[in-house]
């Protein structure tokens, strides 16, 4: 009797541990949606999210820029889908939003008297006006972070950004005034005035850029993470680390990493699926430290 006791119970365990188990190799199950964020811009956003009803910590990603409205008309609703993918398994919900001005709110008809809103323009490049345009982004950013608390599917003082090419530098103005919510920032490629009529390795005004990163970096205080890779072609590492020591020599909290070249340009580097598993880990070590 106390054998057959026995046995039960060592064959119940080891179901247990077998349970347990597969439940651990499960990757977490994930639900993606379309948004349309009642925004004083109002915006369509991609948003992935684990499944459930959170409230969750909130990571918002934004796209860089095309100055083309043509190419802006058939903006990708979201640029990085595996990246986003990878930060909703660290148990974020992510949003993010195709800027005012892309993808079906793209909408430029002169001859009709319809213009997208598409505000972040630079001007001249006689005299780009940088600062201006990144702190327009990060209105967008500030917007979603009060939208997304009243809705209370987010733990409210729990956001990190994440931005890409000028995505990235609407990250940085970002920082610049400290919003309280925001923990920390990750930015890939991040600059503006890259490639200049198509051309590689022709910035606007790299002067310019600097000069706005430096006064960016007077003010920010948010914990950053920078992201270049070699063989980018509109913030190469000269121009990117020179934009680094102006930032961090103000005052900065930024940390900078090159990663060898990464396809035929580097600057598109977040965007692919096999370049996930050589930033992931800096990423996590980083969002790790500032928690």
């Amino acid at each position: 009797m106390h054998r057959r006791v026995w046995r039960f119970l060592i064959i119940a365990a080891a179901m247990a541990r077998a349970s347990l188990a597969a439940a651990a190799a499960d990757p977490p199950r994930l639900q993606e949606e379309v948004w349309a964020l009642p925004l004083p811009a109002p915006t369509i956003a991609y948003v992935v999210r684990p499944v459930g009803d959170g409230p969750f910590p909130l990571a918002i990603m934004n796209h860089g820029v095309s100055l083309d409205p043509v190419q802006r008309g058939f903006f990708p609703l979201v640029e990085f889908r595996d990246a986003a993918m990878w930060f909703t398994r660290r148990g974020y919900m992510v949003v993010a939003p195709s800027g005012p001005g892309y993808g079906a709110a793209a909408i430029d008809v002169p001859e009709a008297g319809l213009f997208a809103a598409f505000f972040s323009k630079i001007g001249k490049c006689s005299n780009p006006n940088f600062r201006d345009a990144g702190l327009a982004a990060a209105q967008l950013n500030l917007w979603i972070i009060e939208y997304m608390s009243t809705l209370k599917r987010i733990v409210p003082d729990n956001v990190i950004v994440i931005g890409q090419s000028a995505g990235g530098w609407g990250s940085i103005a970002l920082s610049s005034v400290n919003p309280p919510p925001v923990k920390a920032i990750v930015v890939f490629a991040a600059g503006r005035g890259g490639r200049v009529d198509g051309k590689p390795n022709n910035n606007c005004g790299p002067e310019k850029l600097v000069e706005a990163t430096a006064a960016f970096g007077r003010t920010s205080r948010v914990p950053m993470l920078w992201i270049y890779i070699e063989n980018d072609t509109f913030f190469g590492p000269e121009l990117s680390k020179r934009m680094h020591a102006a930032f961090t020599d103000a005052g900065g909290n930024a940390e900078y990493h090159l990663f060898p070249s990464h396809g035929s340009d580097g600057h598109f580097f977040i965007g692919a699926a096999e370049a996930v598993p050589i930033w992931s880990p800096l990423v996590s070590a980083f969002l790790d430290k500032h928690k």
